[in-house]
């Protein structure tokens, strides 16, 4: 089973539902990404699974994703969005994985969120979650040392980093293999996972972007298979390769994987990880 950790789908643009200002440039594409769109693309890529991370520039809406979930359940799973800085999300802890579809919580320390990991604003929410058992896929690139504390302060919490604790921005600064090493100090966090996605995004070379293949054999060894998972975000960079290239990249062109290796980074270390059986 293959499985993508995260893709953003959302909407046509409508009165009830706005892009951000810059319209398609803002939301990476010139079309809306539907899930009636997605799905004749998993088909052809071979994906049997998808993770939605609802956009950031919807704010904390997650029905869009909720109602894929809820028209293709074997398909489509949500990890959903949740507002840290005010006080009623409290309530909705308890009872978050009760949704149908749900999954977990996706929480984004960039832009304006950028200080809520050092400034208090999401203390409240690591042992909440801990306590819920909410798995919680994290994206903070500049701060990986603060996410280190959460986990060893929370080991039982299930703690996702997105992108490979990457970003554009190092990329372009030609700062991906330090900032690899930051994320790579996790490791020994049992606790804390990885999502192997944006591997695209981040090469400065064409499929099948060798450049990746130290960072990526490096991330492997130190988290081990069953801590890795596949994924694309696949709205960036949507033209650099097609949706079944960047399955081939991990199942054809990286030698340092084994037949196993790719069993569980490609669906079912993350399957097991958020129990969707």
């Amino acid at each position: 089973m293959i499985v993508d950790s995260q893709v953003h789908l959302w909407k046509p643009e409508a009165p009830d539902r706005p892009w951000p200002p810059g319209g398609a440039e803002r939301v990476h594409l010139p079309f809306a990404l539907t899930y009636d769109l997605m799905l004749p693309m998993m088909d052809e890529a071979g994906v049997d699974r998808v993770i939605i991370v609802p956009p950031s520039w919807e704010g904390d809406r997650i029905d869009y994703g909720l109602e894929a979930a809820a028209r293709y359940p074997d398909r489509f799973a949500v990890m959903g969005r949740i507002a840290l800085d005010h006080p009623q999300s409290r309530s909705l802890i308890p009872t978050w994985l009760t949704q149908p579809g749900m999954l977990g919580i996706r929480v984004n320390f960039s832009n304006r969120q950028a200080n809520w990991l050092k400034d208090g604003t999401a203390d409240w929410f690591w042992p909440a979650a801990e306590s819920a058992k909410i798995p919680v896929m994290v994206i903070a690139p500049l701060w990986m040392h603060e996410v280190g504390v959460v986990a060893q302060s929370h080991p039982n919490l299930t703690l996702i980093i997105d992108h490979m604790g990457l970003s554009v921005q190092f990329a372009r600064q030609g700062r991906l293999a330090e900032a690899a090493e930051r994320t790579l100090a996790l490791a020994k966090y049992p606790n804390v996972h990885i999502k192997l996605s944006s591997a695209p995004s981040y090469s400065s070379e064409p499929y099948p972007f060798r450049d990746m293949d130290p960072i990526l054999r490096k991330l492997v060894a130190s988290f081990g298979p069953q801590r890795c998972f596949w994924g694309t975000d696949i709205t960036h960079v949507f033209n650099k390769c097609t949706y079944r290239q960047r399955v081939t990249h991990f199942t054809e062109e990286l030698d340092f994987l084994s037949a196993s290796d790719k069993e569980w980074i490609m669906g079912r270390a993350i399957n097991e990880c958020l129990g969707w059986t």
